[in-house]
């Protein structure tokens, strides 16, 4: 068993593929009706009732080879990105989004979602100032954290943003600017031992927080299945890439040092999107079970109602190439490891749309695709073990159902 238990994701635009790098696996790169499963799904245990989960079978998912697994058992990644939770739940106004996407998530049997554990030094800001901090947001990123347990999802956490949006690296440059350090280019964040230091400090203060709901370190919180060292990292001032890997290395370390429990992870439409998005995953899949041995997380994948051309059938097309790649990686053990939908709102958030946003309630096409793909990975999950070198229990069962093009 790996003694990494989480991971580091390093998220490109579109989707992400995970390396390992010094030991440590980095990423880079309602109600409506439905008819396909009960709305109560288990990570690891296929479906169930939530309120018959005690918290000891609420563990952490680890790795094995190129694999996630949970409990000895197979752990595929089925889930979204909900950039917004923390910022949301600081408002007790609109805290009550946070709860109804989880709910919604859950019951199409989503689980695991993508969000921000950073705000630096703007509106609502977590992080006012290098190491000074609002507890009152850092309380609700705790209720985000619990809320997302109670639903039985689990959290991928994003250190810090790449771009200017929430902070990010500029807002380290202005504070290293304010703190009188001569700095000339954003990307001096990932050079300069200062902004590495403020972005260490911020590391640990996450890591090590408290949760004011549960009593739970974050650090010791199955809840909390990666952390991702930076949101879309970009240093164009370095063409060659060695200033960011340098910086990779030397933050992958430091975060593994902190929380040695958890995994460390990092347009116009037409037809054509969707074949290079099956070669274009095939060939990452392919990379990383022949020189990796690692499990790779598809993210960030969607169609923005703003592209020339929209409409929900493609944008269901999409979604479904990118579940059916992940099932054939699936049931081969492959290293296909799951996806991230980008991304899934509650009603009554149209103000934060940025054209991607999926309402299931609105979306019953969308919301019976996910619903299925969610099916799938839990038979799979409930038949399959490591132990059993990914043989199933129910072979005939799975070659009807997992094997079979119609589902």
């Amino acid at each position: 068993m790996d003694t990494c238990k989480r991971c580091f994701l390093l998220s490109l635009a579109f989707l992400m593929v995970f390396f390992e790098n010094l030991g440590t696996n980095v990423v880079f790169g309602f109600n409506g009706n439905y008819k396909h499963h009960s709305p109560h799904f288990s990570t690891s245990q296929g479906i169930y009732d939530m309120e018959d989960v005690e918290d000891d079978g609420w563990q952490m998912v680890e790795t094995k080879g190129n694999q996630f697994i949970v409990n000895s058992q197979p752990f595929y990644v089925n889930g979204f990105n909900t950039y917004w939770l923390m910022v949301m739940a600081a408002d007790q106004s609109t805290r009550g989004k946070v709860s109804e996407v989880f709910q919604q998530a859950s019951a199409v049997g989503l689980t695991v979602c993508w969000t921000w554990a950073f705000n630096d030094g703007r509106w609502r800001a977590l992080q006012k100032s290098p190491s000074v901090y609002d507890e009152e947001v850092f309380k609700a990123l705790d209720f985000v954290v619990s809320e997302a347990k109670k639903y039985k999802i689990r959290l991928m956490l994003s250190l810090v943003n790449n771009w200017d949006a929430y902070g990010g690296k500029p807002q380290y440059v202005k504070w290293g600017k304010a703190a009188g350090l001569n700095l000339t280019s954003d990307d001096e964040f990932f050079s300069h031992p200062t902004l590495r230091s403020y972005y260490k400090a911020h590391v640990k203060g996450v890591v090590n927080r408290v949760n004011t709901f549960t009593n739970i370190t974050y650090k010791d919180d199955p809840t909390i299945f990666a952390w991702e060292l930076m949101n879309e990292p970009r240093c164009t001032s370095d063409p060659s890439g060695d200033t960011l890997q340098s910086w990779i290395a030397e933050m992958a370390v430091y975060v593994k040092s902190l929380d040695a429990k958890h995994i460390w992870i990092s347009q116009t439409i037409s037809d054509a999107h969707l074949q290079f998005t099956t070669t274009w995953m095939e060939a990452h899949i392919e990379d990383a079970e022949k020189y990796l041995g690692m499990p790779v997380i598809f993210a960030e994948f969607g169609v923005s109602s703003k592209d020339p051309g929209y409409n929900s059938s493609f944008r269901d097309a999409l979604i479904s190439t990118v579940y059916k790649t992940v099932l054939n990686s699936t049931k081969k053990g492959g290293s296909g490891a799951g996806s991230l939908l980008w991304q899934l709102f509650p009603e009554g958030m149209d103000n934060m749309d940025d054209g991607y946003a999926i309402v299931l309630a609105k979306s019953p096409s969308t919301l019976n695709l996910i619903s299925l793909h969610s099916s799938k990975l839990a038979i799979f999950n409930s038949m399959c073990s490591w132990k059993c070198h990914w043989g199933c229990k129910k072979k005939n069962a799975l070659e009807t159902i997992i094997y079979h093009d119609d589902l």
